[in-house]
């Protein structure tokens, strides 16, 4: 992190702060932006990335993708280049100085667009990289950010300038140290698109049984070169990457829909309940029924606790 503040920081944390009042995930105006808060560090919880740019204004996080550990803090990025399960932290919060981070999603063909009207050439294939990576915040990139969300002021600005701000974020990503990677999103032969394509896919059919020759033909890749590249870029093999997909939407269903842990299971493919438990307690550190009882514990004390506050005010 930054030892001090600049105005520019400084304005970037006042303005996530304001549109993001309490704690919690909000969407805003601006299609694909979010804003985020938290005022406390908290415990390990799953989700899903998206090709995305998060970018923390104030606080630290820790996401956690396959066996990489990636932290981030005031002044740095994170850039996601591939739909990816990961596992995230806040490491740094408080009520004084709360977490505060905007996301923007990417759409990978303004990326293709704007490398061809810059006439910029992809040239050869770039190594296959990583679908996620941390770097410091440039003050150009940090000055379109702020911009971005001055619009939330003018609404009546957005559908006239929120193009030309995203092609400029898109540019200041590209002409930084994460070029290479944001480049691979954008060329379809590239092994990073064969290799998204092989996530979408797994995403809407994690149920079914993965056949490991079907899904290589699917993306057209011999089945050993979707092993390498897909570890490569997700730190997971594609069974692990399902496994993961698994797990969290069953935990989702009895969270959420309160499924009792036997239909959650069966639910997202597994056939025998006794694996389902072991690796459900493997990913998340207690069994189903002992994990999602502490969760919903932990909810319900925190609904309780607003409430009397609210009383005494």
């Amino acid at each position: 992190m930054t030892a001090s503040r600049t105005p520019r920081s400084q304005e970037l944390i006042d303005l996530i702060a304001r549109f993001a009042k309490e704690d919690g995930d909000h969407q805003t105006a601006i299609p694909g932006v979010s804003v985020h808060r938290r005022s406390a560090t908290g415990t390990k919880s799953c989700g899903s990335y998206k090709p995305s740019l998060a970018l923390i204004a104030q606080g630290a996080k820790q996401v956690v993708l396959g066996d990489d550990i990636y932290r981030y803090g005031g002044a740095d990025y994170l850039l996601t280049s591939i739909d990816l399960p990961v596992t995230t932290q806040i490491v740094e919060a408080s009520e004084e100085k709360p977490y505060l981070s905007v996301t923007f999603g990417i759409d990978t063909t303004r990326i293709a667009e704007l490398l061809d009207r810059a006439g910029v050439q992809t040239g050869a294939p770039a190594p296959t990289t990583r679908g996620m990576a941390v770097s410091s915040v440039t003050p150009d990139l940090e000055d379109a950010a702020i911009r971005l969300l001055r619009l939330l002021d003018r609404p009546d600005d957005i559908p006239a300038l929120l193009p030309l701000i995203e092609q400029e974020i898109i540019y200041r990503l590209l002409t930084g140290p994460q070029s290479a990677r944001l480049r691979q999103m954008a060329v379809t032969e590239s092994q990073s698109h064969q290799i998204s394509r092989a996530c979408v896919w797994l995403k809407e059919h994690y149920a079914l049984p993965l056949k490991i020759e079907d899904l290589a033909s699917r993306v057209s890749m011999s089945v050993s070169s979707l092993h390498h590249h897909f570890k490569a870029i997700t730190a997971m093999s594609p069974m692990q990457y399902q496994k993961q997909l698994r797990l969290q939407e069953a935990r989702r269903l009895m969270l959420e829909d309160m499924l009792d842990a036997g239909s959650a299971g069966h639910q997202v493919g597994y056939e025998s309940q006794s694996q389902f438990s072991r690796e459900y307690a493997r990913q998340f550190g207690e069994p189903p029924l002992r994990d999602v009882g502490r969760v919903r514990r932990s909810l319900m004390d925190r609904l309780t606790g607003g409430m009397e506050m609210l009383s005494e005010g």
